[in-house]
């Protein structure tokens, strides 16, 4: 793990609130670039769960963060710019609070390869965090908002702290932290929260 702006960094994670916001999109899946494909129009609705039982995998980590942050009172955000039927049963297998994901079209039974709009892009993202910090009357300084990708700069500028997870080298650049070894328990880490005060994954 490394830090880009070193003292800033300690000193906001050791400021940070239990009710934080996380809003983790990379706390999601992966899903294979084989498995995006085979989800083209005409193809049954059935392929669906199969790319789901084959293909997705958790994010290492990815439970013990969302468990720990919900232990301490976060609210935790899923905005994936990929799909709903693999980003809600993952979000929900995780525990996070919310799910925000691309809707793909169905007829007939068979995929129409399109998506519903409004289609989930960077903006979203970002709404969607400042959204959560009025509704829940969070401090923007008690936010934290992870990316691996150019359409999570404008939420990881948003939040308290952004933080750059094994991301392309133009996010890694803003990010106010980078992480390019560790897995998902860094970001507890970064909050000074201890490994004795994680919660089970």
């Amino acid at each position: 793990m490394h830090r880009r702006t070193g003292r800033l960094c300690r000193d906001q994670a050791a400021d940070r609130r239990s009710d934080r916001t996380c809003d983790a999109r990379r706390t999601r899946l992966r899903l294979g670039a084989r498995c995006a494909r085979r989800l083209a129009g005409g193809l049954e609705e059935s392929a669906i769960q199969r790319c789901l039982d084959e293909r997705v995998k958790l994010m290492p980590g990815a439970k013990t963060l969302i468990r720990t942050m919900r232990a301490r009172g976060a609210t935790t955000i899923l905005v994936s710019g990929g799909f709903t039927r693999f980003a809600e049963p993952v979000g929900q297998e995780l525990g996070f609070h919310r799910m925000i994901a691309n809707r793909l079209l169905i007829e007939d039974g068979r995929l129409t390869g399109k998506v519903r709009k409004p289609i989930v892009d960077a903006t979203t993202k970002e709404v969607t965090l400042l959204a959560a910090i009025g509704e829940l009357g969070v401090d923007p300084a008690a936010t934290l908002a992870v990316g691996d990708g150019a359409n999570d700069l404008p939420m990881i500028r948003r939040a308290g702290l952004g933080v750059a997870y094994h991301a392309k080298p133009i996010v890694a650049a803003e990010a106010g932290v980078r992480i390019d070894h560790n897995d998902l328990t860094a970001l507890l880490y970064i909050q000074g929260i201890a490994p004795a005060d994680w919660a089970a994954g």
